[in-house]
């Protein structure tokens, strides 16, 4: 029997990151034999304001995003889209959809990230 993730849009992932330090955490892990096309990231439940968190990115997906107006912490949350008319690249089999902390928040936090596409 295929897998959700095989034939709907789902949760792929979810990891709790650092928001504050420079590092780079795994958020997924594509399956042996398939590839990943990822549709929109989460990013939610937030310790503390991540004011001043200027530069993220995610590996195959966004390069370069502010999550600065995250600024309720505990119930607020954001919502990373594809960008319109952008080529994104499959990730491939065994490899880590991943979020880059370069220029994170003032205040340290933690924040939880759902990653959601789908897989074949």
């Amino acid at each position: 029997m295929a897998r959700l993730k095989d034939k709907a849009i789902s949760l792929l992932g979810s990891a709790t990151i650092d928001m504050k330090t420079a590092a780079t955490t795994t958020i997924f892990t594509t399956d042996v034999g398939k590839v990943t096309r990822i549709t929109h990231v989460v990013v939610r439940d937030a310790t503390a304001s991540l004011a001043g968190g200027t530069s993220y990115s995610i590996t195959n997906f966004r390069a370069t995003f502010s999550l600065a107006n995250l600024i309720t912490s505990g119930t607020g949350y954001l919502v990373i889209q594809a960008t319109d008319l952008t080529q994104y690249t499959e990730t491939a089999a065994a490899t880590a959809i991943q979020l880059t902390v370069t220029t994170g928040s003032t205040l340290a936090a933690n924040a939880t990230l759902d990653c959601f596409g789908y897989t074949t």
